[in-house]
């Protein structure tokens, strides 16, 4: 790929610039210098559409917009960082910064804990220095990965951040290219890996003018968004281009480690190899190319396990995806919901199956959806599936954004803990849940446009439809509504908190050390289903290390004779624990079964057990 035709600004230095923008349906492009020396550049024109020129100058700070057909001018459709926000001019950016931990390579992908947060309610300061002040404090709980909400520059301060319309543009508000390079910087320093959310399947509704300049979009597709991103029309070559090099640009330039791809369910591209495809295929490359651990984790609410397939085996080659039955199976265990979606879950049954396949949901009928729903994903391996008890969307897409912490009590907060990061899947964990923050997170927006600000209204009310959850909807233009997610950290250090977080940290440990939590293989584990007792029980072995998972589902405590493999087994974790919060052990430190055991567990237990190994 020429570097002519990769359609952003790139500072060459010595007041040198080669810009470069994808106009195909224009008949001229000029570039408008609006800095201080303010003048018009007319630029060049190849047969693909790319109009580009080198400039001289022109340095780093300096503002600019294109003007198309000597009539309009907008901003650069590859802006690298809009400070004035989406209506205002593009400034010319340099690639320079001074890496303090160059030698970082990455992570395994099968080590990765991940940790989610908004940058906006994360902090006070809602910023990424903000973030990086807390670094060293998710590497002491225990976290491998630090996975960052969208930060392409959105209208606004406030905004979940999937409302972004300048892809390669960093959030001004949230401190620009300089301070997620120092956050990703310290991430590395601290032994974290630093992930990125990127939106490809829609763009914002309020400053995206990428329209004006190509055929970015189509109406042969209709989404929720509105017309789909053109990923197979005519002109398409350049659109996946545009979002190919996107991806590159972050794990390249910011030194990402990974990017999450949200909701791939709604990039509809129905050509021969797919968009994804070939973005997969980009980054691989990378990865072979620089030697670095890199990947992609999709989002898809489709159940295919063709996401994380190879291209030889009719995949798209994604390193991994979010797994939302296993979700789905464990909330609705834990709180009796079955409204919207949880209406399909609702049984041990499906926990079960979330944890000896990964979906529940493999060509079944789901009422929800009513149809078949699904394909297998028992090819899939443990690291290929990324599991949560909360994250931003299940969360946020509640009416009152209401966190587990306000749904069940504190047992079953630890229970849900103990069955995501002990589970032979990639735990995601979202932000405060370590602790039990309490506030709520509720979607949030500040447009600009009335109408649109009342179309956002409207939209949530219908999403909450299927769900008939009591009360008013709250308003997501509402500052309020931002200003109740602000995180309070300093709870950890309080009780019930500090007991909760130091609960996490023990789980995030017994992952690392204990050789068969740590290994991910899904065929040396055998899942138990005691439904009169709703008592789960996993055996999980790696070489000569095996270890035993209770999970009891129920809110009053249960007598039951479990299939124990002879031996002398040690509790290394019971959630009832009292230095945990809990009201009592069910087993003792250290204790013989002769094949079967006969124990009473407490209400929401979650227990660990390892047997020990034979003397030499």
């Amino acid at each position: 790929m020429a570097s002519e035709t990769i359609p952003v600004a790139r500072y060459e230095g010595n007041g040198k610039c080669r810009f470069c923008v994808w106009a195909p349906i224009r008949n001229a492009v000029e570039l408008h210098i609006v800095s201080a020396q303010e003048r018009f550049i007319t630029l060049d024109r190849d047969d693909r559409g790319y109009y580009s020129a080198t400039a001289t100058d022109v340095h780093p700070g300096d503002l600019y917009f294109y003007r198309l057909d000597r009539e309009e001018e907008f901003p650069d459709p590859a802006s690298r960082f809009q400070p004035q926000g989406v209506h205002g001019p593009s400034q010319v950016m340099s690639s320079e910064y001074a890496w303090k931990n160059d030698a970082w390579r990455g992570i395994p992908l099968k080590e990765y804990i991940l940790y989610e947060l908004h940058v906006g309610s994360f902090t006070p300061e809602g910023t990424f220095d903000g973030v990086e002040k807390r670094v060293a404090e998710l590497r002491d709980l225990g976290v491998t990965a630090l996975e960052i909400m969208p930060v392409a520059q959105f209208p606004g301060e406030r905004n979940w951040g999937y409302d972004g319309v300048y892809p390669f543009a960093v959030q001004n508000s949230y401190g620009g290219p300089e301070g997620l390079k120092r956050l990703v910087d310290a991430c590395h320093g601290a032994g974290l890996a630093a992930v990125l959310d990127v939106v490809y399947n829609h763009l914002g509704p309020e400053g995206s003018y990428l329209s004006k300049f190509g055929p970015y979009f189509t109406s042969r597709y209709h989404t929720p968004w509105g017309d789909a991103v053109n990923f197979d029309g005519p002109y398409s070559d350049e659109v996946r281009r545009y979002f190919i090099q996107n991806a590159l640009y972050w794990l390249e330039e910011f030194r990402f480690d990974a990017l999450r791809l949200d909701a791939i369910h709604g990039i509809l591209d129905f050509s021969a190899k797919p968009f994804l495809e070939e973005l997969s295929s980009a980054v691989h490359d990378l990865r072979e190319r620089t030697n670095r651990h890199i990947y992609l984790i999709a989002e898809c609410d489709r159940n295919d396990s063709r996401v994380t397939l190879p291209g030889a085996c009719g995949g798209y080659g994604i390193d991994a995806q979010w797994n939302d039955d296993f979700h789905h199976a464990l909330h609705v265990l834990l709180t009796s919901e079955n409204q919207g979606y949880y209406a399909d879950f609702g049984s041990l049954t499906h926990m079960a199956k979330a944890y000896r396949e990964g979906f529940v949901y493999s060509g079944q009928y789901s009422i929800f959806r009513q149809r078949s729903h699904g394909i297998p994903s028992t090819m899939l391996t443990g690291e290929q599936l990324v599991v949560c008890s909360q994250n931003h969307d299940q969360v946020g897409n509640r009416l009152l954004g209401d966190r587990l912490t306000s749904l069940v009590p504190e047992d079953a907060l630890r229970l849900a803990a103990g069955a995501v990061i002990l589970s032979p899947f990639i735990p995601l964990l979202f932000m405060g849940e370590e602790y039990g923050e309490k506030a709520p997170f509720q979607y949030f927006v500040s447009h600009s446009d009335p109408d649109l600000v009342r179309a956002v209204r409207e939209g949530r009310k219908m999403e909450f439809e299927a769900f008939r959850w009591q009360g008013e909807c709250p308003d997501p233009q509402s500052q309020a509504i931002f200003q109740t997610a602000q995180l309070t950290p300093s709870l950890k250090e309080a009780a019930p908190h500090d007991k909760m977080y130091a609960y996490y940290r023990k789980l995030i440990d017994l992952r690392k050390t204990v050789q068969s939590l740590a290994d991910l293989d899904k065929e040396s584990m055998e899942v138990t289903e005691y439904e009169a007792q709703n008592v789960l029980v996993l055996r999980r072995w790696a070489l000569d290390d095996e270890v035993i998972e209770i999970l009891h589902f129920s809110a009053s405590s249960s007598s039951i004779t479990l299939q124990i493999p002879s031996g002398t087994w040690n509790t290394i974790l019971d959630s009832g624990d009292p230095v945990w919060g809990g009201h009592g052990i069910s087993l003792d430190d250290e204790f013989i079964s002769r094949g079967e055991i006969v124990t009473r567990v407490h209400p929401y237990a979650f227990i660990v057990l390892r047997k020990m190994r034979s003397a030499v």
